[in-house]
């Protein structure tokens, strides 16, 4: 029996381990894949406080170290469901857990395109967050793939750093709003490839061109460039929870920055809720709000 039972063991589970110890709770952390979540594909964070500059993977350690240096527990197995009662029970495929509290910090991946050698080269070429990496490709040749909000707003903010952005998208019109839209139709440094999906990358240990194919006439062609963003939005990793927590139509837990579920004594943080932004800050934010409700609720 644990006081507090977090799943997901990336920046936001991590924060809530930590904050959960320090105010004298027992935790078990449950990790399906890798400790740091989808931080550890970054190879170079220059916007998280503190750090002028630090890999997601080392910080990811230094988060996982600190919360077993407080006597944090962490194991790895896979969630497959959550009961709620007086003692919350959390099913894994090896064993089966119960806490008095549950914090879902399960994240959500980034959408791929699944081509060979797609995971090699992420962060050496591919990459998901223009805010993060953005920078590095300053001067460069860079191209989107997506056309939706979230692809516009990456185009946007790799316009301003990159000499070119091309932007790759599978329909023949962009899908977000119309202002973005037009800011993007109107910045010189872009242009967009309509009805065109990627074949395939080129590249061992860095990518150096996407192979390119228009659906509406089969042509073919390769286009050079220095690296590419994937902008086909996330996916959250919530269906174990969908009887302790409601999920909206993408998926995602609906909750807002007090991480709570509507189920007494079961929590949500991280990039697996509804919320605006996501990244490392954010999540970190929701893990000790989380964490601080969940010990509220015990406390009562």
């Amino acid at each position: 029996m644990y006081d507090i039972i977090i799943v997901g063991a990336g920046p936001a589970g991590l924060t809530a381990a930590i904050y959960a110890r320090r105010a004298g709770k027992t935790v078990l952390v449950l990790e399906k894949d890798t400790f740091g979540g989808q931080v550890t594909y970054s190879p170079k964070l220059e916007n998280y406080p503190g750090f002028t500059e630090i890999s997601g993977n080392e910080l990811a350690q230094k988060m996982l170290e600190q919360a077993l240096a407080l006597g944090a527990e962490v194991d790895m197995d896979t969630v497959t469901d959550v009961k709620d009662g007086a003692v919350k029970t959390v099913v894994g495929e090896a064993a089966t857990y119960e806490a008095k509290a549950v914090i879902i910090a399960a994240g959500a991946r980034h959408r791929r395109l699944h081509l060979p050698n797609e995971e090699a080269l992420i962060g050496n070429g591919i990459s998901f967050c223009a805010v993060c990496d953005g920078a590095f490709y300053k001067g460069q040749h860079v191209a989107v793939i997506g056309g939706g909000n979230t692809a516009l707003q990456e185009i946007l903010l790799l316009s301003e750093v990159c000499s070119k952005v091309t932007v790759v998208q599978n329909l023949a019109f962009l899908t977000g709003e119309q202002k973005m839209i037009d800011l993007v139709k109107s910045r010189d440094n872009i242009e967009v490839i309509y009805s065109t999906v990627v074949k395939a990358y080129e590249g061992e240990s860095s990518l150096e061109a996407i192979r390119l194919i228009n659906t509406a006439t089969n042509e073919e062609s390769r286009l050079e460039v220095d690296g590419i963003f994937l902008a086909i939005g996330t996916v959250p990793e919530n269906g174990a929870y969908h009887k302790v927590a409601k999920l909206n139509e993408q998926g995602y837990i609906e909750a807002d920055e007090r991480c709570m579920t509507g189920t007494p004594g079961v929590f949500v943080a991280g990039d697996c809720r509804t919320k605006t932004y996501r990244q490392v800050a954010t999540a970190i934010a929701d893990g000790a709000a989380a964490a601080l409700n969940a010990c509220r609720y015990l406390d009562a």
